[in-house]
C-alpha cells in the first residue's frame, strides 16, 4: 500500500515537472488574449527580407471651421473623446494671440455621433460676446483655458460625479485638477494645484506651456500626467517631455523625465499621449515636432494668407511615438507620421498639431485630427483616416521574407491576424518551441497560406485553426510572408 501511494506521487510530481514551465521562464511575457502592435520590437527577434514600415493617414478632409467669434486663428489643444456612442471634442478658443493664460481664452466643446459631423451645441451656459448662444464650457478661469485637457476616467468604482476629469494650467499657476459628471459641466477637485513648476526636476523652465495629459493607466493601475518641460542640450534648449503618476488624481510623484532612446533630440511641442484603445497596455503618442526658424513662407506669402506676423517663420508637423509604461518612449520611426499638406497655408508655426485620441470611426477604420492654418483667419479641424490598428505593419515584398518574434506564452485557442496581402502574397506561419525547433502540427510545411485583407482572421494549419494545447507554454511565431503587411497578432 505505502510502495502503490508512493509511485502514485512520484509518477504525480514528475508529471507536473514536465507540465511546469523551467524557472527562466518567468522572465518571457505572458501575451493572454491581448492585442500585440508592431509598433515597436518588443515581440520581435529576428527579420530576413522583411521590415517595419510607418503607415501614413489619408487627408480627409476639414470637419470643423473655428469660425465663432470667441474661437478664431488661435483655437488649438484639442481633445478628443468617445463616450459609447457619443464623440466629444474639446479645444481652446482664442481669437487674437495672447500671451498664456489670458483672460481672453475660453474651453469650447463640440460633438459628434460618428466622428465625422461636428456640432457646436448652443449650451448657454456663459455669457461671451454679449450672448448665451454659444459652445463655451469654460470661461473666466485662466489660465486653465489655455490648455484645459479632459479625458473619460476609466478606473474602476469612480464616482459617477468625477466620470470625466481634467488637468489645465501653466508654470505660474501649476496643474489644477477639475471633475465633470457628464463632459460639460465642471468644477475644480480643489483650488491647490496638484502639480507645481517646484516639483519638476532642477533644469527643466517654464513647465506645463503647452497641452498637458492625464489618464488612468489599466496597465500600471496608477494616473499617469505626461507634460512639458525643458532641457538644455548643446546650447539649445529643447522642448521636451516628463510624467509623474498618481494613486488619487491628486497627490503626484516626483516628476521624471522621459527618456526617447539613442534618437537625435528635437523640439517636441505636445506630446497627446493615450492608452491605444484596442490595445491600452501599448500608449500611443501623437507628437507635434517643432521645427524652429525652418521657414518656408516669405512676407510677402504669409501677408497674402493672412497670417498673423509672428507665426509664419516655422514649421510643424506630426510624429508617432509608443510607450508601455515607465519613462521610456519608442522612436521607431522618425520620420513624419503626418507630413503638412500641399498649399502655403500649411507650412505655418504651430500648424499641424495632432489632436489628443485616436477613436474608430468605421468598422475597419480609425480617426485622428490636426488643427490647421494656424494663425490665419481659415484656422480649421482636419480629419484623417488609417486602418484599424494601421500605424506600423511588418512588410515583405514580392520576392518574400520573413519574421520571428521572441518566446512568450498567450491565452486562447486561435491565433488571429490583422494583415493585409496582394493577390499574389500570403501569410504563412510557423509554430515553434522556445529554442526555434517547429512544433509538430504547427510546422511551416503544415501551414496554410493567409490570402486576403482582414482586420482580424484566424491562422490555420492542415489539423484546423486551434492552437488551445499550446496555451501557457512558451512559442515563438515564425511568419513567412510575400507581398504582404501584418499589423497585429491576438490569441482569443
Amino acid at each position: 500500500m505505502k510502495k502503490t501511494t508512493f509511485l502514485s506521487l512520484l509518477i504525480a510530481l514528475l508529471s507536473w515537472l514536465s507540465l511546469s514551465p523551467p524557472a527562466t521562464a518567468q522572465k518571457i511575457p505572458d501575451l493572454g488574449s491581448r492585442l500585440e502592435l508592431f509598433v515597436d520590437s518588443f515581440l520581435i527577434d529576428r527579420m530576413e527580407g522583411t521590415t517595419l514600415v510607418l503607415h501614413h493617414p489619408v487627408d480627409e478632409g476639414e470637419v470643423m471651421p473655428f469660425d465663432k467669434p470667441w474661437e478664431g486663428a488661435f483655437s488649438a489643444y484639442v481633445t478628443v473623446i468617445r463616450d459609447g456612442d457619443m464623440y466629444r471634442l474639446y479645444y481652446r478658443g482664442m481669437p487674437e494671440g495672447h500671451n498664456d493664460g489670458s483672460r481672453m481664452e475660453t474651453t469650447c466643446y463640440a460633438e459628434s455621433h460618428d466622428g465625422i459631423h461636428w456640432q457646436k451645441p448652443d449650451l448657454g451656459i456663459f455669457e461671451v460676446h454679449g450672448t448665451r448662444h454659444n459652445n463655451i464650457i469654460l470661461t473666466h478661469a485662466a489660465p486653465v483655458t489655455h490648455n484645459f485637457a479632459p479625458f473619460l476616467d476609466t478606473r474602476p468604482g469612480v464616482p459617477p460625479e468625477e466620470k470625466y476629469k481634467a488637468i489645465g494650467g501653466i508654470a505660474e499657476s501649476g496643474l489644477i485638477a477639475w471633475s465633470s459628471p457628464d463632459g460639460i459641466h465642471w468644477k475644480k477637485m480643489q483650488e491647490k494645484p496638484v502639480l507645481t513648476k517646484e516639483d519638476v526636476t532642477s533644469g527643466h523652465n517654464n513647465p506645463f506651456d503647452s497641452q498637458n495629459v492625464a489618464f488612468w493607466s489599466e496597465h500600471e493601475q496608477k494616473y499617469l500626467c505626461y507634460f512639458r518641460t525643458w532641457v538644455p542640450e548643446n546650447s539649445t534648449n529643447y522642448r521636451t517631455i516628463s510624467r509623474a503618476v498618481s494613486d488619487d488624481f491628486l497627490h503626484w510623484s516626483h516628476i521624471e523625465a522621459m527618456d526617447f532612446g539613442n534618437t537625435p533630440r528635437e523640439q517636441l511641442y505636445t506630446n497627446q499621449t493615450s492608452p491605444y484603445f484596442r490595445a491600452p497596455h501599448i500608449y500611443i503618442s501623437l507628437a507635434a515636432r517643432f521645427m524652429p526658424h525652418r521657414q518656408v513662407l516669405s512676407k510677402e506669402q504669409a501677408k497674402a494668407l493672412h497670417v498673423d506676423p509672428r507665426y509664419f517663420k516655422d514649421c510643424s508637423d506630426a510624429v508617432l511615438m509608443s510607450s508601455r509604461g515607465g519613462n521610456r518612449y519608442y522612436r521607431t520611426f522618425m520620420e513624419g507620421f503626418v507630413r503638412p499638406g500641399i498649399g502655403l497655408d500649411n507650412w505655418v508655426s504651430r500648424s499641424n498639431y495632432p489632436a489628443r485620441n485616436i477613436v474608430q470611426t468605421g468598422p475597419a477604420e480609425m480617426s485622428l485630427y490636426l488643427n490647421q492654418d494656424y494663425a490665419q483667419p481659415t484656422a480649421h479641424l482636419h480629419r484623417y483616416s488609417l486602418r484599424l490598428d494601421g500605424f506600423v505593419s511588418v512588410n515583405a515584398p514580392y520576392r518574400g521574407g520573413e519574421m520571428i518574434t521572441k518566446p512568450f506564452r498567450f491565452s486562447g485557442d486561435t491565433l488571429f491576424i490583422n494583415f493585409s496581402t496582394s493577390a499574389a502574397g500570403y501569410v504563412k506561419v510557423e509554430i515553434q518551441d522556445e529554442n526555434g525547433n517547429p512544433l509538430p502540427g504547427y510546422s511551416l510545411k503544415e501551414a496554410r497560406e493567409t490570402i486576403g485583407n482582414e482586420i482580424g482572421k484566424a491562422v490555420s494549419w492542415t489539423q484546423g485553426t486551434s492552437v488551445s494545447p499550446l496555451q501557457g507554454k512558451s512559442i515563438r511565431l515564425r511568419f513567412v510572408m510575400k507581398d504582404a503587411d501584418l499589423y497585429t497578432i491576438r490569441f482569443k
